[in-house]
């Protein structure tokens, strides 16, 4: 007997007519139809019904919706309209880090970049390549194969939940396709929300017409659209999303190439970049750059580089990264676009360290699709060496697509120069006679100059130091403007009362801004130590010096000697810590901070167990217990280093299956050599649990 479907039921039956049980049958078939019809349109191109007929669909599941509200699932189409308005946004941690990439625009930079792979890879080495996109990064994290969350790129580590609003960007699947292979029980991913450069200039359009200011670029309209507190906003946007990375998943066997997770998302109905290729040598990384960067122009969306990565994902561990990019991938950007303008003025912008940087102010003019009113010159030596003066005719790039420079003066004809540019005798903020450091010319007032002191608040709460949300660079001038704030522990004094009435404040943000502050009388230890804005401390070494040490008393009492046994601290950032904390005006500011209640915890996790502290640890082949990041995170749980090449420091290889040049480098050098048993059994008489990696 013919099984009839939900969907073969009359369309035009009043929902209440249906009864429960018929209604959510035909919701239930309404749902995976017009999953699966999005999907076709959206992700592959190749619509199978009419828009009349996929609005006729949709209009008949939002009716059972309304009539039977039970009904309503995660996973409904219908969640794609947007949600009431919120007033703020949740912050969560990433499921795992979402970390930049190294980038660079010259040939050599990659050429070194594929010597360094090959000489710590010890097989044949492949490169998954891809399109760098330009819009804006977001983590999305599925439970049981439903969209749970969707948080942005944030600080790497911690971003902002936008769940409703990417729920609806059509591309963004609700429910993993589970046709081609089963979805994972967790699964995190990375994409880029875009806006593509036709839909940017219909809604550029549509601005104007209403007597309003135009967006910069894609990217800027892209960012903002997934940080509206109304996602009903949201929705009328036409943002697409392109997913090209697997951060974490669980309950599936993990993949051991990269190439076999993009095969996965596409599966699980994401849809990825396009032209993805995977090669083996460094002429054909050369040739998709160049057809990249020849086709640009007629793409209808953003991009700036293409990304290359290592595809053996189990050796990504053993390359490891830094804090700001991992060592197993790179961007290799175009080279900058460029226009020409004009410098109507040459202004001076005083840093948060005293450092006297003069601004070409410009004639505005669009580069690579971004408008363009100012540019750096960097120092007085840079402005002599080109001779740039105000009225001059100048040519301009965004270096790496992003930052504004003066590439070069053009002789124009008959055009008038203005007087050769000088930096000024005084610092133009507080009137301090500056001095010459090398090409840099410095204002010495630390703490009395209002331009530094404005730097520092706002590098004081930069996410990756406090972290203090809504303490921007306007915030900060009108603090130090209205003598609110004359130095960093004041920011603690603030209240609510101060700054209701400032410019741009009401009863709400002003509330908000000082909860924010109070809120970090609590922090972790490394982010108060980059949030000093100590020279040569970057948020890295300020996780090292609070593993390290464990207190910022601690640092202050550590002698030259003693920052120096932290790997990676040497004699000149030994000096700059110790000189900077040892400074009386320093010490002072900072003890003013302390008194105003601070808590500095450590939440950096050293290791579990010293028991191996001194080992180094070599791997080489394949291992089929552990993933090579497993076994290196179980090694340095136990106090142990894990290092790419085999030297005479090195302790123990261990050695998987078809070992490459590495085992015999260890068995020419007398080191000894453990398999996988071995190393997991010296793991657990060690103290460290195996089973919880």
């Amino acid at each position: 007997m013919k099984t009839v479907s939900p969907l073969d039921m009359d369309m035009d039956t009043e929902p209440a007519e249906l009864g429960l049980a018929k209604a959510r049958d035909l919701a239930e078939s309404l749902r995976g139809e017009l999953n699966r019809h999005a999907f076709l349109y959206y992700v592959e191109a190749r619509p199978e019904i009419s828009d009349a007929e996929y609005d006729r669909l949709f209009r008949r599941l939002q009716g059972l919706e309304e009539v039977f509200p039970e009904l309503a699932t995660a996973d409904s189409p219908t969640q794609r309209v947007g949600a009431e308005p919120q007033d703020s946004f949740e912050t969560v941690n990433h499921v795992a880090p979402m970390l930049s990439l190294d980038s660079s625009e010259k040939e050599e930079a990659l050429r070194r970049f594929d010597e360094r792979i090959r000489k710590a890879v010890d097989e044949p080495v492949r490169y998954l390549l891809e399109p760098k996109l330009d819009g804006a990064s977001i983590e999305l994290v599925y439970e049981e194969g439903v969209l749970a969350r969707a948080v942005t790129r944030g600080n790497g580590r911690r971003g902002e939940v936008v769940t409703d609003n990417v729920r609806t960007i059509h591309a963004v699947p609700l429910r993993l396709r589970e046709e081609d292979r089963p979805a994972p029980r967790l699964l995190a991913v990375r994409g880029e929300v875009l806006m593509n450069i036709s839909a940017f200039e219909r809604f550029n359009e549509k601005l104007m017409e209403k007597g309003e200011d135009p967006y910069a670029s894609p990217r800027n309209s892209a960012a903002g659209a997934i940080r509206q507190l109304d996602s009903r906003i949201t929705a009328q946007r036409e943002l697409d999303c392109l997913v090209y990375d697997v951060l974490h998943m669980e309950g599936v066997e993990p993949f051991h190439w990269d190439h076999e997770a993009v095969e996965a998302l596409r599966d699980w109905g994401f849809r990825t970049p396009e032209r993805i290729e995977v090669v083996d040598s460094v002429e054909a990384v050369l040739k998709y750059h160049k057809a990249f960067e020849e086709g640009r122009d007629d793409l209808d969306y953003e991009i700036d580089g293409v990304v290359i990565k290592l595809d053996h994902v189990d050796v990504r561990g053993e390359l490891g990264a830094t804090s700001h990019h991992p060592r197993w991938a790179m961007a290799y950007k175009f080279e900058p676009r460029k226009e020409v303008t004009r410098v109507e003025r040459i202004a001076i912008s005083v840093g948060r360290t005293g450092v006297l940087t003069p601004v070409a102010l410009l004639l505005p003019v669009q580069v690579g699709g971004v408008t363009i009113s100012r540019a750096s010159l960097h120092n007085r030596e840079e402005v002599a060496r080109k001779d740039v003066r105000e009225g001059d005719t100048v040519r301009i790039q965004r270096a790496g697509d992003v930052i504004p420079q003066v590439v070069e003066r053009i002789e124009v004809d008959g055009e008038r120069r203005g007087e050769p540019f000088a930096m000024p005798e005084q610092c133009p903020a507080c009137g301090t006679p500056v001095y010459e450091d090398g090409p840099r010319t410095v204002c010495p007032n630390r703490y009395g100059c209002p331009a530094q002191l404005k730097g520092r608040i706002v590098h004081f709460g930069a996410r990756n130091a406090l972290d203090i949300e809504g303490l921007g660079e306007e915030t900060a001038t009108l603090l130090v403007d209205r003598e609110l704030v004359r130095e960093l522990a004041e920011l603690f004094d603030l209240s609510r009362e101060d700054l209701v009435d400032l410019p741009g404040f009401a009863e709400k943000s002003a509330t908000n801004l000082v909860a924010a502050i109070q809120a970090r009388r609590t922090v972790e230890l490394s982010r108060f130590l980059h949030g000093l804005g100590i020279p040569e401390v970057g948020a890295a070494v300020a996780r090292d010096l609070a593993r390290a040490f464990g207190g910022f008393q601690a640092i202050r009492d550590a002698s030259r000697e003693d920052l120096e046994a932290v790997e990676g601290i040497g004699p000149r950032m030994s000096e700059a810590i110790t000189g900077f904390l040892g400074h009386p005006r320093n010490a002072t500011a900072i003890d003013h901070i302390l008194e105003r209640g601070m808590e500095l915890v450590v939440s950096e996790r050293g290791p579990s167990s010293d028991a191996l502290a001194g080992t180094r640890f070599v791997f080489t082949g394949g291992l089929s217990r552990l993933t090579r990041g497993q076994a290196k995170k179980l090694a340095e749980a136990a106090g142990a280093k894990v290092v790419g090449s085999v030297s005479k420091s090195t302790t123990h290889v261990v050695v998987g299956e078809d070992p490459g040049s590495k085992y015999d480098k260890a068995v020419e050098l007398g080191i000894q050599t453990l398999d996988e048993e071995a190393f997991i059994a010296l793991l657990k008489a060690a103290g460290v649990s195996v089973e919880e990696a």
